[in-house]
């Protein structure tokens, strides 16, 4: 490990120890809360909608430096029953729902991946398990897909708001699933890629505009993500809405 991903992880570290929420997950649920999303997240929201929640990391970091409800949407059976038993004394400010976001309601089989946060609705590709050892499929389960607004209503996302994505590369799928309910948030955070890692994603370039088409304009780079040749594969864009 080089020095600077080492230091990297030791902040990390410290930081989850410093608060008694997040140092708990960390040491009984070994879920690790996402404080490098914190220049993100320190604002004042009161909405955060979490796409692609994973065990709670992201869901972990919000709670920690916002006062915001939180809707968390993770498919995977295992890691949706250990989202759920984490938050399970939070019913009123963390809401999880069992279902992935697309742009049709119905069934769909997802790839599961040997690290389950990098699991995909799109095939994984060989670049992405090039690049991320152990990252390649071991199964497939089939999981339930639904439209944001079949499962929030407008009404519940209390301004300011934030729409979060980590969905391997299904990002503009998601975001068709989101459509209808778009102008109603002032952020979009979301993983995105510089290359194709899942077989026929739509790359940052695509994203870009498509949130540019809805009012959204790109307003930050954080986390990005280097390959072995020193191309940058992927990073979080934040999106904000332009004002009138």
């Amino acid at each position: 490990m080089n020095t600077s991903l080492f230091l990297l992880r030791l902040s990390k570290l410290w930081k989850i120890s410093t608060s008694a929420q997040t140092l708990h997950a960390a040491l009984f649920f070994r879920v690790f809360a996402a404080v490098e999303h914190a220049p993100v997240l320190k604002q004042a929201l009161k909405s955060v909608v979490d796409i692609g929640a994973n065990n709670g990391q992201f869901a972990l970091a919000a709670r920690r430096y916002t006062s915001a409800k939180v809707h968390c949407f993770e498919p995977l059976t295992s890691a949706h029953s250990k989202l759920k038993r984490l938050f399970r004394h939070e019913a009123e400010m963390v809401v999880v729902y069992p279902y992935a976001i697309g742009k049709v309601s119905g069934v769909a089989n997802i790839n599961v991946a040997g690290r389950s946060d990098s699991s995909s609705l799109l095939e994984i590709g060989a670049e992405q398990v090039r690049q991320f050892p152990g990252t390649g499929p071991v199964g497939i389960e089939k999981i339930q897909v639904r439209r944001l607004s079949d499962c929030i209503a407008k009404d519940e996302l209390k301004s300011p708001a934030l729409l979060k994505i980590d969905v391997q590369g299904y990002e503009f799928t998601c975001l068709e699933g989101c459509s209808d309910v778009l102008d109603c948030f002032d952020y979009v955070y979301c993983e995105c890629s510089f290359v194709e890692l899942y077989v026929g994603q739509a790359l940052a370039s695509e994203i870009i505009g498509y949130l540019a088409n809805h009012g959204l304009r790109f307003a930050g780079v954080y986390n990005s993500t280097y390959g072995s040749d020193g191309r940058c594969l992927q990073a979080d864009l934040l999106f904000a809405r332009e004002c009138d």
